[in-house]
């Protein structure tokens, strides 16, 4: 089951999308099997071609790095060796694709058990098989962090903590962190409403999860209701965009922080489900909308908004620790792709901004080209816009990039990006 997911995912499939074909008995244990096959899937591609003089068919291909990756654990195997041995042949003897085959993946395994260590030894002189990303990934974060590239690379290679947002609206966090201690559910806080959980806890298990009282969230993510609330001169009911909304957790956010009318737009009609239920369970309520941020005229009432949070979509290569399969369904040219469509998207809702009003842009990305450099294309071109006291890049996990005081700090987050900026007045 585990080797499937790995292919429907080098077929392009997301890691979420892949899982949702699994049982709901299996699906924790095949997804814990998946994550830790593709942290290591770099250095078990390489010894695949050390192992097959020929490239193997993908079916026979994807149990042969599901078992090595599995095999090359740097804490250790999951399983014992020679039990992966046999239950990899045993797989591949039940299916029609892969039975042909059994016996050289029998061989090829048997072989990684005798040569391990010289195998893996001459597997990492592979700089993809060493960092367990892609090549071209790797370069990338060495062009934009010279100083930080590797620090980065082990960051998304480590398990990310469960960080939750509390509703201040049902609950006060001081509370919440009682009640999780009388569950004995260790959690210090981060953020500004943020607790951060020290082991893991099946989400519906905690406390009020269901009431609405805590949401899932990254500390890092957790910074943008406040960066785009706090300080702006407050009317009767501010009004505020919230554009490429799903799954609808920073809208959630600024609904629970203060008294605003948010529109939340989404292009994906799934997905705004998403914004409805998450908000359903909070109780708030915003205007969800389906459709293209970017077609102004589809969708705009032709009233200005006083704030608006652009969470663009982006190559995602902030949250890899929580998505391992990301760095392997992006490909060079996305990162362009992308920072295009965060280009037009900035340009489209900028006009909608009232003078004096605030736009909040993000994305969860490391790549200087979805963060400062589209940024500084941008207040190039505008000269309304000016950029205020922001966060600016922060680095997967404890970072120095972190701006955010000692006593509201994100925790062990994420990357993201972050720029705020004014419009100003005529």
């Amino acid at each position: 089951m585990t080797a499937k997911v790995l292919h429907l995912i080098r077929q392009g499939r997301s890691g979420t999308v892949a899982l949702e074909d699994v049982g709901a008995d299996l699906r924790p244990g095949v997804q814990a099997l998946s994550f830790a096959v593709l942290r290591s899937l770099g250095l078990a591609q390489a010894l695949t071609k050390l192992l097959a003089k020929r490239a193997p068919p993908s079916p026979v291909d994807d149990l042969l790095c599901t078992a090595l990756a599995l095999m090359c654990q740097d804490n250790g195997s999951l399983y014992d060796s020679f039990t992966l041995v046999n239950q990899t042949v045993e797989a591949a003897k039940k299916t029609a694709t892969t039975k042909p085959r059994a016996a050289f993946i029998n061989a090829c395994l048997r072989r990684f058990l005798r040569e391990r260590a010289a195998l893996i030894e001459q597997a990492l002189r592979d700089v993809s098989a060493q960092w367990n990303h892609p090549e071209w990934w790797i370069n990338h974060l060495q062009n934009d962090w010279p100083q930080d590239w590797q620090s980065i690379l082990k960051a998304n290679n480590r398990h990310a903590p469960l960080t939750l947002r509390v509703n201040t609206r049902r609950i006060e966090r001081a509370v919440y962190l009682d009640r999780l201690k009388e569950n004995g559910i260790e959690a210090i806080p981060v953020a500004e409403s943020g607790v951060q959980l020290v082991g893991a806890v099946v989400v519906h298990q905690l406390p009020g999860f269901n009431e609405g009282w805590v949401s899932v969230q990254d500390g890092a993510a957790q910074l943008a209701a406040p960066l785009l609330l706090d300080g702006f001169k407050q009317s009767s009911c501010l009004r505020v965009l919230d554009a490429c909304a799903a799954p609808g957790g920073k809208t959630a956010h600024l609904l629970e922080r203060a008294d605003v009318d948010v529109t939340a737009l989404e292009i994906d009609l799934l997905r705004c489900e998403r914004i409805h239920q998450n908000l359903n369970r909070l109780g708030l309520k915003a205007r969800v909308v389906t459709c293209d941020a970017t077609d102004v005229s589809a969708w705009w009432d032709g009233e200005l908004f006083d704030l608006v949070l652009l969470d663009a979509p982006c190559s995602a290569s902030g949250i890899v620790r929580r998505h391992p399969d990301i760095r392997w369904l992006r490909s060079e040219g996305d990162i362009a792709q992308l920072a295009n469509i965060q280009s037009r998207l900035l340009n489209a809702l900028w006009q909608v901004l009232k003078p004096g009003g605030r736009l909040l842009y993000s994305t969860c990305s490391v790549f200087k080209a979805e963060g400062c450099l589209q940024i500084k294309a941008f207040l190039a071109s505008n000269t309304q816009a000016t950029l205020l006291a922001s966060p600016g890049h922060l680095l997967p996990g404890f970072s120095e990039s972190d701006t955010s005081s000692a006593d509201n700090g994100a925790g062990d987050h994420d990357g993201f990006y972050y720029a705020l900026l004014d419009k100003t007045l005529v």
